[in-house]
């Protein structure tokens, strides 16, 4: 019996819920024509809204981000929800402006967009740049950090008697095979599917822990529950509730100006153009469906802070772990949230938690592999070295360069264990190129009389201030803090709005038209409007709540 009142329930449980994805997304996909182009890179144009924002809210969500941003409330307060209530508005931002353009030429991929736009020179700057940080920066680091997420929370080393770097290898090599079968044998359908049925039960897992946590602080305070553990919190220190920060707090607090300008100028480009998030609305087989799928994805973030932050902010409270963090020193902010999920998750569901976090980071990794070999294919391969091919074939080289990839991160990933601080250079990285992809996408969409050598001084002069910003490192002048990045990126993008809006006027060439292919219907959901009207007021009312007006007071 004692088997099965620890790792046996864990185990059990855990291969149940992961069988079932993989079986129910088998299930879906069978008879699919995997053959054909679209079939393989965009799931037929088939998905309907709700696949589209569960699989979008999957990609966007790894096990980093669980532990990351939790650990930012931690260490903060509740200002790191911007990120979750705030990408609500640039979700809607994609349902209304981006998409429409995007089914209206039938797109595949952002560089394929570029290229009808501003010429073939333009697609293969941008596609060379992205497949390499996907394939080499990105995939290895999402397997690494979702590997020693895994490891702090179950502990795989002291189950199985290995260091700590052999169960991140172990750990690596798992996820990367199972992660690359969806995307390397199922296409983007499977993928999108597996990530619908795990963000299901994210929402159940992940909202399950801070009611739980919120139970055990009312218990170990008071004698309570739920309740006397929240308004513990509220009376304790209620300044940990607010998610106003100051506008030269420090990180991981969000700055409260940035809500409107740095980090939503962030999220355009994340939500609006990043090929492995944009390319799940794509498939969407009309407009309508697609715009369900991310205003729907929009109400989910905005639920968000319930497990991306909260969670943090409760380990703050709780005084039966304040040992276990401290014990982790400089890491602390990292093992927030893992010693919470230990301490309040029961031994036999432990299982399916696990597992709908291992869906998280295999979303993460089977996503970006999938762009990966999209973008390779479709925006390298076929235009530059081996056109006129059949899909037939170019299906095959996306597999092959799948697979290469895969086996590449796999290999690459335990080791960066031993590169300081990579993360936190990956994040940075793909800041110069943010806001070129952005204003390279808005030249199709807003500036349609910009010259065609726009993209290349937009990405010549980012890239130089940018550069110039991490080098120097400039601090507050009232706290002699660093200045927080996106307050970089918040005057670069009016900096870059206003050569865009330049160029369109004074030098203005005859404007571009973005032709129509016509493979899906365009009509858009006539229930848009109130339901984003809906989602502004919910936001709206999160930031009332969590503010000194509020319970913060």
């Amino acid at each position: 019996m004692s088997f099965f009142s620890s790792f046996g329930w864990i185990a059990i449980s855990f291969l149940f819920f992961t069988v079932l994805v993989a079986v129910v997304a088998a299930w879906k996909t069978k008879g699919d024509n995997l053959e054909t182009a679209e079939g393989y890179f965009l799931a037929g144009r088939g998905l309907p809204g709700i696949v589209i924002a569960g699989s979008l809210l999957l990609t966007n969500l790894s096990a980093e981000q669980l532990v990351g941003t939790n650990g930012q409330g931690w260490g903060s307060n509740m200002s790191p929800i911007g990120w979750e209530v705030g990408s609500l508005f640039t979700l809607f931002a994609l349902a209304y402006f981006f998409l429409p353009t995007y089914l209206k030429m039938g797109t595949t991929t952002m560089p394929q967009l570029m290229e009808a736009r501003f010429g073939r020179k333009t697609r293969t700057m941008f596609s060379l740049v992205i497949v390499i940080m996907y394939s080499i920066l990105n995939l290895p680091v999402i397997l690494y950090s979702g590997a020693v997420v895994f490891e702090n929370i179950f502990d795989i080393s002291g189950i199985f008697n290995l260091s700590k770097f052999s169960a991140v290898a172990v750990l690596c090599v798992i996820i990367g095979i199972i992660g690359g079968c969806y995307a390397i044998f199922g296409g983007l359908k499977a993928v999108a599917v597996s990530d619908t049925i795990n963000g299901i039960g994210l929402i159940i897992g992940g909202l399950m822990i801070p009611f739980l946590g919120l139970a055990l602080l009312g218990h170990e305070t008071s004698g309570g529950g739920i309740i006397a553990g929240f308004q513990y919190m509220v009376h304790t220190e209620p300044t940990k509730l607010n998610a106003w920060a100051a506008w030269d707090a420090r990180e991981p607090a969000l700055p409260w100006p940035l809500i409107f300008t740095g980090m939503l100028f962030n999220n355009l480009y994340w939500w609006c153009c990043n090929q492995s998030f944009v390319q799940r609305a794509l498939a969407a087989k009309s407009l309508k469906e697609g715009q369900k799928g991310a205003i729907f994805c929009g109400f989910l973030k905005t639920l968000g802070f319930f497990y991306l932050v909260l969670p943090g902010v409760i380990a703050y409270f709780l005084p039966s772990i304040q040992d276990k963090i401290q014990a982790a020193g400089s890491s602390a902010i990292d093992f927030a949230y893992p010693a919470l999920v230990s301490a309040v998750v029961p031994k036999p569901i432990m299982g399916f938690f696990a597992a709908v976090l291992f869906g998280a980071i295999l979303s993460s990794f089977n996503s970006v592999l999938n762009s990966a070999a999209t973008m390779f294919t479709l925006d390298l391969f076929r235009p530059i070295l081996c056109p006129g091919k059949t899909d037939v074939f170019y299906v095959r080289v996306a597999k092959i360069y799948a697979t290469i990839a895969g086996v590449i991160a796999i290999i690459i990933s335990p080791f960066v264990m031993y590169a300081n601080g990579i993360t936190t250079f990956l994040n940075s990285l793909s800041q110069f190129v943010s806001m070129p992809i952005l204003f390279t996408v808005l030249g199709a969409i807003v500036f349609r009389r910009v010259p065609k050598y726009t993209p290349f001084l937009i990405t010549v002069v980012h890239v130089v201030c940018y550069g110039a910003f991490m080098i120097i490192k400039p601090c507050y002048p009232t706290s002699g803090e660093p200045i927080h990045y996106l307050y970089a990126i918040a005057v670069m993008f009016v900096i870059e709005l206003l050569i865009m809006m330049y160029l369109n006027k004074f030098k203005a060439v005859e404007e571009w038209k973005a032709p129509e292919d016509g493979t899906v219907d365009l009509t858009p959901w006539k229930y848009r409007h109130i339901v984003c009207i809906i989602g502004i007021a919910i936001a709206v009312g999160i930031y009332i709540f969590f503010s000194p007006i509020g319970i913060a007071a």
